[in-house]
């Protein structure tokens, strides 16, 4: 039976690429010489983190970095949570963004919600941080794959795994 997996996963050396390139960028800007602006990546975590002095340098130092994250990786700053401002030592401030990695159990439920729904003759089910669909035939699964990239637009998805 013809399966696929539709399934979200970081592409961690575009966004290093998209991060050291805002680095760069920031470090080279005339308005930000002698400031406290820059941009961490902690791995481990899947934290970026925003330093500044005030909160207008944080949303510069974002209007750097999410279009080279867009240019790297399309939908790719729709994965991030925006933490709150905070207050650090006198009157600088930071910002951490955390990068959502894989499907969480509320929008698998949804994107399976949406395939019975849809009518198709297909079916899905959860997997861990993935979702897989089964269906009888190839056009199936590729009527629902279009289906849900029409429906689904608030976070980025792959569709993988594609198996006869």
């Amino acid at each position: 039976m013809p399966s696929f997996d539709i399934s979200s996963e970081v592409d961690m050396v575009a966004l290093k690429n998209a991060i050291d390139t805002a680095g760069k960028q920031i470090t080279n800007r005339y308005d930000f010489k002698g400031t406290s602006a820059k941009v961490e990546l902690n791995e481990k975590d899947s934290i970026i983190t925003l330093f500044g002095d005030n909160d207008f340098q944080l949303e510069q130092i974002k209007d750097i970095l999410l279009p080279g994250m867009e240019k790297k990786e399309p939908d790719s700053t729709k994965r991030l949570e925006h933490k709150d401002l905070q207050k650090i030592g006198g009157n600088k401030v930071k910002q951490e963004l955390k990068i959502k990695d894989g499907i969480d159990s509320d929008l698998a439920k949804r994107i399976v919600k949406l395939i019975k729904d849809s009518g198709l003759k297909v079916q899905g089910s959860i997997q861990g941080d993935t979702v897989r669909v089964n269906g009888a035939k190839r056009d199936l699964l590729q009527d629902a794959i279009a289906f849900v990239k029409k429906s689904v637009t608030d976070f980025p998805l792959q569709f993988g795994n594609f198996r006869d």
